[in-house]
């Protein structure tokens, strides 16, 4: 059986690179870690998320916006935040509009969604100490 311990890190195509960098880090306060070149040109740029996960953005994507998400295929990125309020007043203190506004869900943990300028949609989310995940968690630690 194969044995993963993360996910290493998320890819996404952008149309507009620089606008791209300026929503990931200088609003969500993403690392940028390298850039590669590939036959002369930016191929990828690299982000840090946490020390060991992170965003891998290619430019010049075509077409757009993002998928419906009823559409099949990858549907959106979680990033974990600590504190939904904290982060609800960060996220409003950057401009950056809501998709969905803070809410907890039926798995008893509060969200909040945003779109990055290609219209990826981005989960925010505050574990709850209550959450369904962490119920399972606690199951899978007992058997």
């Amino acid at each position: 059986m194969l044995t993963v311990t993360s996910i290493g890190h998320v890819a996404i195509r952008v149309k507009d690179v620089e606008r791209s960098l300026d929503f990931y880090v200088n609003k969500l306060g993403f690392k940028e870690m390298m850039r590669l070149e590939r036959d002369g040109a930016l191929w990828l740029v690299y982000l840090r998320v946490t020390d060991e996960q992170f965003l891998e953005i290619f430019p010049a994507g075509e077409g757009g916006p993002a998928l419906p998400h009823e559409t099949v295929g990858y549907n959106h990125m979680c990033l974990a935040v600590p504190d939904i309020d904290q982060c609800v007043r960060e996220i409003e203190a950057a401009g950056i509009p809501f998709y969905r506004p803070k809410v907890k869900q039926a798995d008893n943990n509060w969200q909040c969604w945003i779109r990055d300028p290609d219209e990826h949609r981005i989960e925010l989310m505050q574990m709850a100490d209550d959450s369904l995940q962490g119920a399972a968690i606690a199951r899978l630690r007992t058997t």
